[in-house]
């Protein structure tokens, strides 16, 4: 039915559309040459069935669906939490030093990430499955400004 050419120059061109566009091609072509079945297009041309079948019902009822790709994916943690930089600053000052030497604008944390996190559950009150994991709490303090550096043992 269809060469090898021109299955590559529909697999070309679908690659190179995008959104809604590239539904409206895939949609045509399964129209023009696969008698409007999804499944065959899936099988010839390897592309996804589900996105055929929007593409044809995109063009049978003439309504665009609209992609929401921004707000895919797990958000910031900061934007979940909005008063979890004010919780982390108000336990972590206690515990904070400037730089002894005052060549740097940080402070330096006596505390580590982890007594953090677990400070934030004891003492403010959070639910262990809302708060981030130790290592974004610790990318949190270096962007408040707090740099957590290891302690030397005192020596004899």
């Amino acid at each position: 039915m269809l060469t090898d050419t021109i299955k590559s120059t529909f697999k070309d061109a679908a690659k190179k559309l995008t959104g809604s566009c590239k539904r409206d091609f895939m949609a045509k072509v399964t129209e023009d040459y696969f008698d409007s079945s999804a499944r065959i297009a899936e099988t010839v041309l390897g592309w996804n069935r589900s996105c055929v079948q929007l593409g044809l019902h995109e063009r049978r009822t003439g309504i665009v669906c609209v992609d929401n790709y921004h707000a895919r994916g797990r958000h910031n943690s900061v934007e979940i939490l909005p008063n979890l930089e004010a919780d982390i600053c108000s336990l972590v000052d206690a515990q904070a030093q400037a730089d002894p030497k005052f060549q740097s604008t940080f402070l330096y944390a006596r505390i580590s990430a982890r007594a953090v996190r677990e400070a934030l559950i004891s003492e403010i009150g959070y639910d262990h499955s809302q708060l981030p994991s130790r290592q974004t709490l610790g990318k949190i303090l270096n962007s408040l400004g707090y740099r957590l550096k290891k302690h030397k043992k005192q020596s004899p």
